[in-house]
């Protein structure tokens, strides 16, 4: 199975960043014939007040990206796994995200979480629980054969989140993003490695980059797709873009039969 994951600059202009998104899955299927397009966390909408983001919240299966990223799927005929963005849900929404199959159905959906309430380095404060609400269903989902786990940006921190999705049968996860600059150059890439090897899988993470909210909020960026060794084989430079990988599910299995983790873990 060919992944590509996407590389992303969205700003408070939901319908160019449809659009945007759009311009760079029809790139990266041109390109390199991906089974598998992967968009960052939050790819609709990013900055704004409080007040636009929820006036551009998604209602599903009517709201503008939800019904693109459909007719996107079924008219390239490639799997979205469509990032993530909000979902209304009374006054706070959900961060979540939609996968579609080569049908333009939706075939997963998963609700974010861990929400991003910190202090990073710098000076920039986070509060997502303000505006957004917590789901609680650990979702995995057959894609083709591959069995897919859904996790977004933050919840990378958890490690046993990742442990559920790989006792689920996870042989790939996949993580949306939007990592903040401070942590993402220290953290991002040791964080996904470590989550790779733990569970054995594949790992492809979809990034923001550059600045947010008129240069406020900066993204890391470095899009990437992970083996189960914990071996980077794909990394988007700094730019809006893309890049691609194979990932072999029976080189995940290989790694499992030979070093068996899962069946020696001891809860304490």
């Amino acid at each position: 199975m060919k992944i590509s994951v996407v590389q992303m600059n969205s700003q408070d202009d939901k319908a160019k960043n449809i659009a945007d998104a759009s311009r760079l899955i029809r790139s990266a299927v041109e390109q390199d014939s991906p089974d598998l397009v992967v968009l960052p966390e939050t790819f609709t909408y990013m900055g704004g007040t409080v007040e636009s983001r929820r006036a551009h919240a998604e209602t599903f299966p009517d709201g503008e990206a939800y019904r693109a990223m459909s007719a996107l799927a079924a008219e390239l005929k490639v799997n979205i796994h469509a990032g993530s963005m909000a979902e209304a849900a009374g006054e706070k929404c959900y961060n979540t995200t939609i996968v579609f199959n080569r049908e333009g159905k939706e075939i997963a959906r998963y609700r974010k979480i861990h929400l991003f309430d910190v202090n990073v380095p710098g000076g920039n404060s986070y509060l997502e629980s303000d505006t957004m609400k917590r789901g609680e269903e650990v979702v995995v989902y057959d894609l083709e054969g591959v069995k897919v786990g859904c996790a977004i940006c933050y919840d990378l921190r958890f490690p046993e989140l990742f442990r559920k999705l790989r006792d689920k049968g996870a042989q790939l996860i996949v993580l949306p993003a939007a990592f903040t600059l401070q942590t993402g150059k220290d953290h991002w890439e040791q964080l996904l490695c470590a989550r790779a090897i733990e569970t054995q899988s594949y790992v492809a993470a979809s990034a923001q980059i550059f600045g947010h909210d008129e240069g406020r909020k900066l993204c890391f960026g470095h899009s990437l797709v992970i083996d189960p060794w914990g071996v980077t084989i794909a990394d988007c430079s700094d730019r809006i873009g893309h890049a691609s990988a194979t990932i072999d599910p029976d080189y995940a299995e290989q790694i499992r039969k030979a070093m068996p983790v899962a069946d020696h873990h001891v809860v304490a």
